[in-house]
């Protein structure tokens, strides 16, 4: 868990560096944010960005306190999740645009998997079948 500097109470100490203004009071707003405040400021999907814009520092602010501490980590994940969960259900009642659904989940490891298979209609394009026979030296010494 984060602890308060003294001189600067409410301020998280990060793990090196220059201190951090992480405080208290931002990683409540964060936890709103996700818990359900990002619906109520008319956010189409929760998103790192809007967490940002919110909180009022920029998205790198926000990955370099995930580096940092531990708390603000698990905020993220949870941001991640709530994001995935919304474009899912979104996506499936066709709320969300299909293709701005589709390319928002491959950042969640989802992925559209294409197999094709070439053949043509006329059979002109078949598999060559190549064998390979082993042949001895005796054999190419009795052919000369």
């Amino acid at each position: 868990m984060a602890q308060a500097d003294s001189p600067n109470m409410g301020t998280i100490s990060p793990k090196m560096g220059r201190p951090t203004k992480l405080t208290e009071e931002i990683i409540k707003k964060a936890e709103n944010y996700i818990a359900g405040d990002w619906e109520k400021l008319k956010h189409v999907m929760p998103s790192a960005v809007g967490l940002a814009k919110v909180i009022g520092v920029s998205k790198k602010t926000l990955y370099n306190w995930a580096d940092n501490n531990d708390e603000f980590l698990h905020i993220l994940a949870e941001l991640n999740t709530e994001q995935e969960f919304t474009l899912l259900n979104n996506g499936l009642t066709g709320e969300f645009n299909t293709a701005i659904t589709k390319l928002v989940l491959t950042k969640h490891d989802y992925s559209d998997k294409v197999s094709q298979d070439v053949t043509s209609s006329d059979g002109s394009m078949k598999p060559v079948v190549v064998e390979l026979v082993g042949v001895s030296s005796e054999s190419t010494a009795e052919d000369s």
